[in-house]
């Protein structure tokens, strides 16, 4: 009989991200995909590297000068990891660079250009040349290093030309340089409508116009990534804020883990760079596709080239929102369940403008992990604290690459007047609740927004989430004794209903999985969340399924569970769903407790469960719970956009065979079109208005 213990019983995490990243990448490759759409994956996969080794990569080289040696209940030590990582990725190179490759020819079947400014005909050239000379050289800084010019600092992910330089009137007298590229710049220049170029192809071209009186003998476009993790030490600042602010400068001149760079360099050129930066061997990338793919989102954002992408579903404002009342008076007679982006998440931002303005609010308090440059939320809470409304507003400081914005947000919220939280020492604040209090008849009355994403309308067009929206007495006495902890000192850590981590969250999940197993096979478990990495969650869920429950995961990222082992995880089945949306929602089901269903912002990772505070919510109306169900249902059964995970840790794509295809994400777009359509012939159709409250069955 297997241990649960176990180290072979674990899959790495770093290894369960890489081949999350590489289904990312795989979505490039499928043909039944517009072909903009194939490169917008290319641009995501790129992204998610850029993160990982910032991060994660940067982690386990600290680890590894630490001398640790175990990090991971799967026993593989920082040193095992970073070898296995760069293989892994050294193998995947040749992959995403055939990807690109094949893209790019698609692509000028279609008339659209991504190419050198060496492949352009003499007018599109001067156009290009003219761009030089009016917007790249004026903003470009050359580079000279020699003994009275010390080696650069470079920003993190800061892109640049190294120069080796021949002096005009002394041969063999080389000069190492190179040219910074401004973030100013655009990456591609668009020479024409269909035409784009990288703007170091341009750089290069014109390298002895920025270096006069030198010939430019070899150049290497480069790229460099540094450690980007923060470590506040919260407890030794009086100001918060400002310690926030020089940790950004800090992250700045973290060591560096990675560079990039183009093919075939110049061997002296390399020479020259790492004898300053000193970066591992095997930490250098070379490329012969353009550096920075992350980038690629500026053409495939092209308007005039829409028709290569899918067709946007514009998200859908459905009964009881859809009539023309007061948002208040409609969660006073119901609860109400959205699924984003399927449902709009103006019907959240409505709550907070119309409280913003309705003189009987007499509060507004809410957390903010992420926002949009451009909030409609943000401008409500200060348009409601200039109007002399109580605001109170978590910003957590300390959600990674948000932190300038919310630092912006943050100063403007206080200037209005509201009262700004920066969090709890030692924890960041990852929780998705907004409450309104409402003076009505002479009591108060109380609203509330309960989600698992962020209050950003621009990435809940992109990610699916959940939102609740209630008026429930219990739930309105743990928001505010939620909001009480956060601004204040308190020794109660925790709530009736709602459920908060590091306390609750945990045990709970584990209760209840717990229960599922005492009741065998007429138990059933169904767990949708971003990452599972949390040692004591995974034994519970071995040891449900060696009690014979039924469970099916839908893990989107890091899985460390290892299904279909042999008298330990036989039941288990886990599937990640990669599709044009970011499977983000957080939901729970249990088959026989009371409520079954929870929603939360947390994943099932030590760090959301022990080291963040974050909520879990119970669903308690029954035709609630029924439309979270059959959503559920719907993806279990997907064989679009699903891969399932072996036992070896590897993923199939799910093969639809003869069976009809099932595309969660499709499906849910025509069916909230249904009900729209439905809506949009009879306003008081109370069909459309029982279709918005329960999904249909898939079966």
């Amino acid at each position: 009989m297997p241990s649960i213990s176990d180290p072979k019983n674990f899959i790495n995490r770093e290894l369960s991200w890489l081949r999350f990243n590489t289904r990312v990448l795989n979505e490039s490759t499928k043909k039944d995909l517009p072909i903009l759409e194939r490169l917008k994956f290319l641009a995501i996969y790129a992204t998610n590297l850029d993160e990982f080794y910032m991060i994660r990569v940067a982690g386990l080289k600290q680890l590894f000068s630490a001398g640790v040696i175990v990090t991971g209940n799967d026993e593989i030590t920082p040193l095992e990891q970073l070898r296995e990582i760069r293989n892994y990725l050294s193998n995947e190179k040749n992959i995403l660079q055939d990807n690109y490759n094949s893209i790019i020819q698609k692509l000028e079947e279609e008339n659209l250009f991504i190419t050198d400014y060496e492949n352009l005909d003499r007018d599109n050239k001067k156009i290009a040349d003219e761009y030089f000379f009016s917007n790249i050289l004026p903003v470009s800084v050359p580079i000279a290093v020699n003994a009275t010019h010390p080696f650069p600092h470079l920003n993190n992910l800061s892109f640049s030309l190294a120069v080796k330089l021949q002096d005009e009137k002394e041969s063999g007298n080389f000069k190492y340089g190179m040219i910074r590229i401004p973030r100013v710049l655009p990456r591609f220049y668009q020479v024409r409508d269909n035409i784009y170029i990288p703007v170091e192809s341009i750089v290069k071209k014109h390298a002895e116009e920025i270096f006069p009186g030198y010939t430019l003998i070899s150049s290497a476009a480069f790229r460099v990534t540094r450690n980007a993790d923060m470590v506040i030490e919260e407890e030794e600042a009086d100001d918060f804020m400002m310690i926030m602010e020089q940790g950004l400068k800090l992250r700045r001149r973290g060591a560096f883990v990675r560079l990039e760079i183009e093919e075939n360099a110049d061997e002296d050129l390399m020479k020259f760079l790492n004898s300053h930066m000193q970066i591992f061997s095997k930490d250098i990338y070379e490329y012969n596709i353009p550096l920075n793919l992350g980038a690629l989102w500026q053409i495939t954002n092209n308007k005039d080239f829409s028709y290569l992408t899918l067709q946007p579903y514009s998200p859908k404002i459905l009964p009881p929102f859809s009539k023309n009342e007061s948002i208040f008076k409609i969660i006073a007679k119901q609860d109400a369940l959205l699924l984003h982006p399927y449902e709009s998440f103006d019907t959240v931002t409505k709550l907070l403008r119309e409280a913003s303005k309705d003189p009987n609010v007499v509060s507004i308090r809410t957390t903010l992990y992420r926002v949009e440059k451009n909030s409609q939320i943000i401008q409500a809470l200060i348009d409601a604290a200039n109007d002399g409304k109580q605001v109170t507003v978590m910003v957590e400081l300390k959600a990674r690459f948000d932190e300038e914005n919310n630092l912006h947000w943050a100063k403007a919220l206080e200037q209005a007047g509201a009262h700004v939280i920066y969090g709890i020492p030692g924890f960041k604040i990852h929780a998705k609740v907004a409450q309104v209090i409402r003076q009505e008849s002479g009591v108060l009355k109380f609203y509330m927004h309960l989600g698992t994403g962020n209050y950003n309308a621009s990435t809940a067009k992109i990610y699916t989430d959940v939102s609740l929206l209630t008026c429930r007495d219990t739930f309105a006495k743990d928001t505010t004794t939620f909001f009480h902890i956060l601004s204040g000192f308190s020794k109660n850590k925790k709530l009736t209903d709602l459920k908060m981590s590091p306390t609750q969250i945990k045990p709970k999940l584990i209760s209840l999985i717990n229960a599922e197993a005492k009741m065998g096979k007429d138990g059933y478990i169904i767990l949708k969340m971003n990452a599972l990495v949390d040692t004591d969650v995974i034994k519970a869920l071995y040891n449900a399924s060696k009690a014979g429950t039924k469970i099916d995961l839908i893990v989107r990222g890091i899985c460390c569970l290892r299904p279909n082992i042999e008298g330990l995880s036989e039941t288990i089945k886990v599937k990640s769903i990669i599709g044009k949306y970011l499977e983000h929602a957080r939901v729970f089901y249990f088959k026989n407790s009371e409520p079954t269903l929870f929603i939360s912002s947390a994943d099932c990772m030590p760090r959301n469960l022990e080291r963040r505070l974050e909520l879990m919510t119970p669903i308690y109306e029954k035709s609630l719970q029924e439309k979270l169900f059959e959503m559920l249902k719907l993806q279990i059964t997907d064989n679009s956009l699903s891969w399932n995970l072996r036992h070896d840790g590897e993923y199939a794509k799910v093969e639809k065979g003869k069976d009809k295809t099932i595309n969660n994400q499709v499906i849910l777009e025509e069916y909230m079109n249904k009900i729209y359509k439905t809506m949009k012939k009879d306003t008081s159709s109370s069909k459309a208005e029982h279709l918005a409250r329960k999904l249909f069955k898939e079966s």
